[in-house]
């Protein structure tokens, strides 16, 4: 089951970064796309293939950041199509039933999920560059080129570190052997992620000693240390160095650009989340930021990762978590299961004495629940986590369920579609529409794997649960619950046989 809190989370941030990009191509231009290749079914295989070099857009027609994101996408496309060697930009209905296996073996679980295919498709990679024109464009000629680049010179080595991201320098004294070549399939293996290097001369690059002569590893980060070496050129040993070292011990969440290529990797990574949320102007920030990192680094190597958020930035958090601002400072730990552990109005002396706490056990989980509506009367019926069973799971009835989150422009499209819905079985009491609010109650992530908003699910009223991924009109919708439904006289067999 995935990480529920990382991809729901993330994807929150990730959409509230993606409504800040520039729209800059006229209705009128876009009208007259030519250049993003559109794939289906039946020429994916042959199309990639035929090439070395290939970048896919998985987008449903609905998703309204698919529908930003493709001027850009399509503003991109044109500028590469005169690059040499080619760049070739397409896209693919995953929304459309008949591409849908194609989406599932690429692992789409939202929208828009852009891959990169390499070698006819041999390799494939996630996208991970920005999603404007010209940051698209210059992200793809990078990765279409070497995975590795060669410093010369000190100018080169100071462009090439930069000041806001993770850079990796292999020195060696000379271009050939097994540590060279082990490098270079790491670069190959992770250049979606990261910039790689090599030099014979580590006088070229700044920070740390300048006299070694290799081989050795020399990876640059823009904060803690600033730079660490490495000697094992083993390729899963430097792949674990470059994927622990590159993760600052406390990751900063604010309206800082720079921070949010590391809040991304925070939310991606595998183990248990602590997050810390404060007023960065209070008197007290600093004081509690401290203790916070020294709790971080003592406890960073037990499978835990560390973010402190301001709430200017983190109000996508707050809005997730049912947090209000009165709590702060407020620690939060995060389970990949879905288990959370909350303090609110934390102290700085007493977070070591919490995380202990924590660690050993002492914590009982927090579980999050609206109250239960004292009239729930309306055609769409309101469930919140402590009513959850009672009404989808011992009703004995056919229940569609919608996750939504409140901020959600989607989930707001739905409403009334499912208001019509809920309106048409108004009179068939074996079928209930009704609507959890995702952000304000604890979903049971073993059974419903809520992945972005809105997310609809339905249970039969003999108990077989399956996701509604179709089109979101109320014919559509209807069309699968009949198909899916159980009918009384289904329902008594049931019974009979049982």
């Amino acid at each position: 089951m995935a990480d529920r809190v990382s991809i729901c989370f993330l994807s929150l941030f990730l959409l509230s970064l993606l409504a800040l990009l520039p729209t800059q191509i006229s209705a009128q231009e876009s009208e007259a796309n030519e250049f993003v290749l559109t794939l289906d079914h039946s020429n994916f295989s042959d199309t990639v293939t035929k090439h070395n070099f290939i970048v896919v857009e998985f987008y449903a027609p609905w998703c309204g950041h698919c529908n930003k994101l493709a001027p850009e996408y399509e503003k991109a496309a044109s500028i590469l199509s005169s690059h040499d060697p080619l760049i070739l930009l397409a896209k693919i209905d995953a929304n459309d039933e008949k591409n849908r296996e194609l989406a599932n073996e690429f692992d789409v679980k939202g929208f828009p999920t852009i891959k990169i295919l390499r070698n006819g498709g041999k390799v494939i990679q996630d996208y991970k560059g920005p999603r404007e024109a010209d940051g698209i464009v210059d992200y793809l000629k990078k990765q279409s080129g070497p995975a590795s680049i060669e410093i010369k010179s000190a100018d080169d080595a100071s462009a090439f570190v930069g000041k806001n991201k993770v850079a990796i320098v292999g020195v060696f004294p000379k271009f050939s052997g097994e540590e060279f070549e082990n490098f270079n399939a790491l670069a190959e293996k992770l250049r979606s992620e990261y910039d790689f290097g090599h030099t014979l001369d580590a006088k070229h690059l700044p920070r740390g000693e300048s006299s070694v002569t290799g081989p050795l590893v020399r990876l640059f980060k823009p904060f803690d240390e600033l730079f660490v070496d490495f000697l094992d050129f083993h390729v899963e040993a430097l792949e674990k160095f470059v994927e622990e070292t590159s993760v600052p011990v406390v990751t900063v969440f604010n309206n800082d650009p720079s921070n949010h290529p590391f809040v991304i990797k925070f939310f991606n990574n595998p183990h248990a989340k602590a997050m810390l949320f404060v007023n960065f102007t209070a008197e007290t920030a600093d004081s509690i930021k401290s203790k916070y990192r020294e709790t971080a680094e003592q406890y960073r190597q037990e499978g835990i990762s560390f973010l402190v958020g301001d709430i200017e930035a983190s109000q996508g958090a707050f809005q997730y978590f049912g947090l209000k601002e009165d709590q702060v400072p407020v620690i939060i730990i995060q389970h990949n299961d879905g288990k959370k552990f909350l303090k609110p109005n934390l102290e700085p002396d007493h977070i070591s004495t919490w995380l202990k706490a924590y660690k050993d056990g002492n914590i009982e989980p927090y579980k999050k629940s609206e109250p239960i509506p004292e009239v729930n009367n309306e055609p769409v019926k309101v469930v919140v986590a402590d009513s959850l069973r009672d009404i989808v799971f011992n009703s004995g009835k056919n229940v569609l369920l919608e996750f939504y989150a409140p901020w959600c422009g989607h989930c707001k499209k739905l409403a009334p579609i499912l208001e019509e819905v809920a309106v048409s079985y108004q009179s068939n009491p074996d079928v209930v529409i009704a609507k959890l609010d995702a952000t304000a109650n604890d979903i049971p992530s073993e059974i419903f794997d809520v992945q972005g908003y809105p997310t609809v699910y339905f249970r039969s009223a003999s108990g077989k649960i399956s996701q509604y991924d179709g089109n979101r009109t109320k014919d559509d919708i209807i069309d699968f619950i009949e198909k899916n439904r159980d009918k009384p006289d289904q329902q008594e067999q049931v019974k009979d046989e049982l």
